[in-house]
């Protein structure tokens, strides 16, 4: 059933997020607001069993069946991991003759981290003897200045059967200012390759810059192939199952596609994951009053953190996947290597943590999957902060070996007794993660202590008090399944898209020659809603312009105003809270861009009910800084509105474990959220 055939708010709406080792589920009922959830193991060989086994467990769990769902959101990492792990399709890449050596110039910075005498250049996803060249010239205003010689594009042919390609990108110079060419040597390659895949930059990516939209281009053909395999896989077990609902896509802008278009363009999902847990903690942060928020993703490996002032998500077109800068609208995020898996070791006497994991397997030692490095996970359980059994009592943890990792990696290369070696790994996972909230608050105008910290994932609330107090941050929220709040983002993600065209010449803003392509991409942008079956009373667009300085080399995206004096005040007062300044120079129009957003409609769900403060499960002992406390372990199931928990204590349930830190007070707000405040003293 293509997305054009759906009602966009249907009553039953499941959603799937797939992660290296647990595949998230959450199924919603959009009329009563019942939600029903589930965990099961990820299948990296075929993603999509795992898909369907936890849809039929949360399936089961509603008592309906797969027919009676209305909408199907998925969440999922196959571009990314065939990026990251060089597994894409046989690739070559059409370009303007004289302009093969593009993606191997590209630019003349290195990584911000890297030693500038040791690094290497990373080789290039299309090897150069995979780079062909046509004959054809536009000029920088959109001009043909020669006419594409089509036979230089038939005498391509030969060549790309007998390299066996399995997709091309074509990426002409100057296309985005006219795309005739492009378009022209992809229908003589569609009609000679029928069975190849074929992109096009100015369907991809059709803004200036010739390396980042060569590389948009051709990391996207790379994809093509695997993505729509995989998307076939997923349509042919959802109609197995009997169930005709749209399967729709998250992408990494914040909002989700149909099949069509993310088979045309899959590397918009590239960044996809950390996007929906982002627009989760926000609806559900939204649903305690609160808008001004920093989110803090902690997952095994890395931890996503992201600033949203008044409750608008921020995007960049700044990202990198891997090595590869990927230019492609997206939630703007910080991500750095520290997560539950992080393993601590030590090296001249200094203790580090992160970047390197031991991932899933083995996990850390407290697993009891064979592990023997010092993890965060196992500094966690040495001083107490984890129950001995998670998942609902399904797994058990293994204390001593999580001691003795700690203690031999750790505490005895330093001297330590293995609790403050415990603590110190955690204070430095914590100041590595403060590090980046800053990259995100202070370093871009904003105090933090002006924000709500929303720590989730499967080791964020462990970590939320701790950050929140090295940060001067006061509040806390932990959302109502941290772990699962990926799967809970994608059910409250609107449907989005972006229609974006570069000027032939970068220059100063001319009103009426900008909002003619405004309009332009407008109508683009309607026949899309229209195509996606959006209601009118759901459909949103705003106009964006992307500006910059003369001389810069990075652009601003501000609102499109009604004079060329508002749009160009907007951009200075953006500069400004930006970096502090602006320049004496004047200002260019780069590229215009149309939002297109179908609105999710809110829904009402259900309230807890006030009911007194349950008993403990337990008591475990836990060292903190003030010394070892006998601390209560509380079940978050069993907690009604209204719930007043004191610490220290500590909280668990299915997905994740939180901690109440001593001198912080809960209060579980009626929409199950738990809120966080430091205690004055």
């Amino acid at each position: 059933m293509p997305s054009s055939d759906m009602s966009f708010d249907p009553s039953f709406a499941v959603a799937v997020d797939i992660g290296g080792t647990f595949t998230d589920i959450s199924l919603m009922d959009r009329v009563s607001g019942a939600v029903w959830r589930a965990k099961t193991a990820s299948v990296p060989s075929d993603p999509s069993q795992a898909f369907m086994t936890g849809v039929n467990m949360v399936l089961e769990q509603a008592g309906i069946s797969a027919q009676e769902l209305s909408g199907v959101l998925h969440g999922t990492t196959v571009a990314t991991n065939m990026i990251l792990e060089g597994k894409g399709a046989r690739t070559a890449l059409v370009t303007t003759r004289g302009f093969r050596h593009v993606l191997e110039i590209g630019r003349q910075d290195i990584p911000r981290h890297a030693n500038l005498f040791t690094w290497v250049k990373p080789a290039r996803p299309v090897p150069a003897d995979h780079i062909h060249e046509v004959d054809e010239r536009i000029g920088t205003g959109g001009h043909v200045l020669h006419e594409l010689d089509e036979s230089s594009v038939t005498a391509l042919v030969e060549k790309l059967r007998a390299q066996q390609v399995e997709a091309v990108a074509i990426c002409l110079l100057h296309a985005y200012a006219n795309p005739d060419h492009e378009k022209q040597v992809a229908r003589l390659l569609r009609a000679a390759l029928p069975d190849v895949a074929i992109t096009c930059s100015t369907d991809v990516l059709p803004v200036v810059r010739e390396f980042e939209r060569s590389l948009a281009t051709v990391l996207n053909a790379n994809v093509m192939p695997g993505v729509s395999t995989y998307i076939s896989r997923l349509e042919n077990r959802l109609a197995e199952a009997k169930a005709s609902s749209p399967l729709l896509l998250m992408q990494s802008n914040g909002g989700v596609a149909g099949t069509e278009a993310i088979r045309t363009a899959p590397a918009l999902t590239a960044l996809s994951g950390p996007a929906a847990g982002v627009v989760g903690a926000v609806d559900e942060a939204a649903s305690c009053g609160i808008k001004d928020i920093i989110t803090v993703d902690i997952g095994g490996t890395s931890a996503d953190i992201c600033l949203i002032r008044d409750g608008q998500v921020n995007l960049t077109q700044q990202g990198k996947v891997g090595e590869w800068p990927l230019s492609l609208p997206m939630v703007d995020m910080v991500t750095i290597g520290a997560g539950g898996g992080s393993i601590a070791a030590v090296a001249n006497n200094t203790l580090s943590v992160g970047p390197n994991s031991a991932g899933a397997r083995p996990g850390p030692a407290a697993y009891g999957h064979g592990g023997v490095e010092a993890t965060v996970t196992d500094a966690h359980v040495t001083l107490g902060n984890l129950p001995h059994a998670l998942l609902g009592g399904a797994m058990s943890l293994d204390v001593d070996a999580a001691k003795a990792a700690v203690t031999n990696n750790v505490a005895r290369p330093l001297g330590l007794t293995p609790e403050d070696a415990a603590r110190g790994i955690l204070a430095i996972m914590n100041n590595n993660m403060v590090g980046a909230v800053r990259t995100v608050s202070v370093e871009r105008g904003h105090d933090p202590r002006d924000f709500t910290l929303v720590p989730f994932g499967g080791a964020g609330p462990l970590h939320g008090c701790a950050l929140a107090e090295l940060l001067g941050i006061r509040h806390v929220m932990i959302p109502s399944a941290p772990g699962l709040l990926c799967a809970a983002g994608l059910l409250a993600a609107d449907m989005k898209a972006e229609f974006t065209r570069a000027l032939p010449m970068p220059g100063p803003v001319d009103q009426d020659a900008g909002d003619k392509i405004l309009s332009e991409l407008t109508q683009d942008a309607v026949t899309w809603m229209e195509h996606e079956g959006i209601a009118p009373d759901q459909r949103s667009l705003q106009a964006r312009a992307l500006m910059r300085f003369h001389g810069q080399g990075g652009e601003i995206a501000v609102d499109w105003g009604s004079t060329a004096q508002e749009t160009e005040a907007r951009f200075r007062d953006a500069h400004t809270a930006l970096y502090g300044f602006i320049l004496d120079a004047p200002i260019e129009l780069v590229t215009l861009r149309i939002e297109a957003v179908g609105k999710t409609e809110p829904v009402d769900s259900p309230k807890l009910a006030k009911t007194d403060l349950p008993e403990p499960l337990q008591f475990q002992k836990v060292v903190w800084e003030e010394g070892v406390v006998e601390t209560p372990i509380y079940d978050r199931a069993a907690l009604g509105a209204e719930a007043v928990i004191k610490g220290p204590a500590i909280l668990t349930q299915l997905d994740t474990t939180a901690i109440i830190a001593p001198g912080w007070v809960a209060t579980v707000h009626p929409s199950s959220a738990v809120l966080l405040t430091k205690e004055t003293t």
